[in-house]
């Protein structure tokens, strides 16, 4: 849907309101749990979730394509809709590239948007809160992220933990949560709690978290 900020008057942009997969124009698309979206300005990519794909929507005309996923559900790396997904949530862009949180599959993806070409930036694909680089780090449920154009920032739904990730080295380390669930603690860093932390964004000089279960 669409908010006139200004206004506040509401339109829908695409989907029929009946769960599917289906491309087309407008009303005429169809998704199915659509959990999360990001805009480079000219699009809007959707984390489809129980489609298992990314779709992009031409803001201009309303158009809706899959610019990845099989529409199974996997863990798969390969190009456009040869790659796989599970339940894809977070997703965000640097307007060259999207960045899909991937709950089920406890990964970070890499989207080329003008290829298609998905790759593994982050995690084992095995629950874990570990700090490492690439591969070797590894999430729980990661569902939120963000960027400010150099490091990834995950709302690391499980761990309680906010993460980053530096993009050029794939080095992820912890920004901030103790690891256990807590109740409004603030605090600095790891001294401080969250309960499922869920969304995350940022403007630049700070992240703001949506702090599900804490309210």
């Amino acid at each position: 849907r669409k908010i006139v900020i200004s206004t506040g008057a509401v339109t829908t942009v695409a989907g029929t309101g009946s769960s599917g997969s289906a491309n087309g124009t407008g009303t005429s698309a169809s998704f199915n749990f659509p959990y999360r979206i990001t805009t480079d300005g000219t699009n809007l990519y959707v984390g489809d979730g129980l489609n298992h794909q990314v779709r992009q929507i031409v803001i201009s005309t309303g158009v809706v394509t899959t610019v990845a996923g099989t529409g199974d559900n996997g863990s798969s790396n390969g190009t456009g809709t040869a790659a796989s997904f599970y339940e894809p949530q977070g997703i965000t862009t640097d307007g060259t590239n999207l960045y899909v949180a991937g709950n089920k599959t406890n990964l970070i993806r890499k989207i080329v948007i003008s290829t298609g070409v998905v790759t593994t930036v982050a995690g084992t694909g095995s629950i874990g809160s570990a700090n490492g680089t690439g591969t070797s780090a590894s999430f729980y449920y990661p569902v939120g992220i963000t960027t400010d154009g150099t490091n990834l920032y995950v709302a690391d739904l499980g761990s309680d933990r906010i993460r980053q990730i530096v993009i050029s080295t794939g080095a992820v380390t912890t920004v901030a949560g103790t690891g256990s669930t807590g109740s409004t603690n603030n605090s600095t860093g790891t001294s401080a709690s969250f309960n499922y932390p869920y969304g995350i964004t940022t403007d630049g000089t700070n992240l703001y978290v949506a702090d599900s279960i804490n309210n």
